[in-house]
């Protein structure tokens, strides 16, 4: 997907690693991959990877996923293709919110679309966007990350519209679809960053404790 590595954070796509993916404001991951600075050389995308499968030799990143310079420390990488009960995924994804880190809590609601049931994928993916949205809002993508926050919400609705399910695995999906328009119209209203950890939704609703 062509939009500036400033707008981009590191997703996963497809067998060639989570390095190799982009997260862009159009979408919650592209299932295109593309070389980038990790790139070992290896025919087929083939990693040196550790027993977590992150790349040994990956840029290290910040909170919000943007890439430091090597040498920096970092904010350690979610373990990709890690598989989680629907409450696991909820509790770290949660975590992860709480903590300003939604760049990496996208990557747990992402193991969960790929992991779970069919039927579920939308849910995860939409929440996943929703959290791609707050991490644009928080680097200062504003109009990217309005959009994607309002998409997320919409994604999640129209899953809790055909299943029926309002409250799945906890989930108050129409408070975390309000919360997300409310803080998308709030990025376009004041134009300027926000703060992801004190602005991180409530999954289980506003009566959840942190």
């Amino acid at each position: 997907m062509g939009s500036t590595s400033d707008e981009n954070g590191s997703g996963r796509g497809n067998s060639s690693g989570r390095e190799d993916s982009t997260v862009s404001e159009d979408s919650t991951v592209s299932e295109d991959s593309t070389v980038s600075e990790d790139s070992t050389g290896q025919p087929g995308g083939v990693r040196d990877r550790d027993s977590e499968g992150r790349a040994r030799n990956a840029r290290p990143r910040d909170g919000l996923g943007r890439p430091l310079p090597y040498g920096a420390d970092g904010v350690p990488r979610q373990p990709e293709g890690v598989v989680r009960t629907p409450e696991e995924t909820v509790a770290e994804a949660q975590r992860l919110l709480d903590e300003g880190k939604p760049f990496h809590a996208h990557e747990v609601f992402e193991d969960a679309w790929k992991s779970g049931p069919e039927e579920e994928r939308e849910l995860w993916r939409g929440l996943a966007q929703v959290a791609v949205g707050l991490t644009h809002a928080a680097r200062g993508n504003l109009t990217g990350g309005a959009r994607l926050l309002r998409r997320g919400a919409s994604a999640t609705e129209a899953w809790v519209f055909g299943t029926g399910r309002a409250v799945p695995h906890g989930i108050d999906v129409g408070a975390v679809a309000a919360w997300a328009r409310e803080l998308a119209g709030e990025v376009e209203r004041d134009g300027r960053a926000v703060d992801a950890g004190a602005r991180a939704p409530r999954l289980r609703g506003a009566g959840a404790g942190r």
